[in-house]
């Protein structure tokens, strides 16, 4: 009989903990259309948008400057992601990669940096 509430207990502890458990991030939760804002960057505050579309089985897209719409789209090199994070490179004017570190703060807006400067994203409505 002890062996049997010792069962239970064990048994009810584990259930209550994968109730509490925190939920991760849907598969898909990056891909869509994103404004891209960076502050205080050497040529001031800069937004790109981006449309995260996942091809075989990797999110790719490219960047575009909403300053200067005559300006060359810059394509994502590679993105990255991990749970409730996502680094996204593209390619510098000046050469070489410059990562955009973004994590979920809720279902519309990621926080984090393009390079080193503050930056945040924030999901486009269709």
């Amino acid at each position: 009989m002890k062996n049997v509430r010792t069962l239970l207990l064990f048994l009810f502890v584990g259930i209550a903990q994968a109730g509490y458990s925190q939920t991760t991030t849907p598969p898909d939760f990056f891909a869509g259309k994103w404004e891209i804002s960076a502050v205080s960057t050497p040529v001031g505050d800069v937004t790109f948008t981006t449309d995260l579309v996942r091809k075989a089985g990797k999110l790719t897209g490219e960047l575009t400057n909403t300053a200067d719409l005559t300006q060359a789209k810059r394509p994502l090199i590679r993105v990255e992601e991990k749970g409730d994070k996502v680094v996204m490179y593209f390619e510098s004017s000046q050469g070489g990669e410059v990562p955009i570190d973004l994590t979920k703060v809720n279902d519309d807006t990621l926080k984090g940096t393009l390079s080193t400067f503050d930056a945040t994203a924030k999901r486009l409505k269709p």
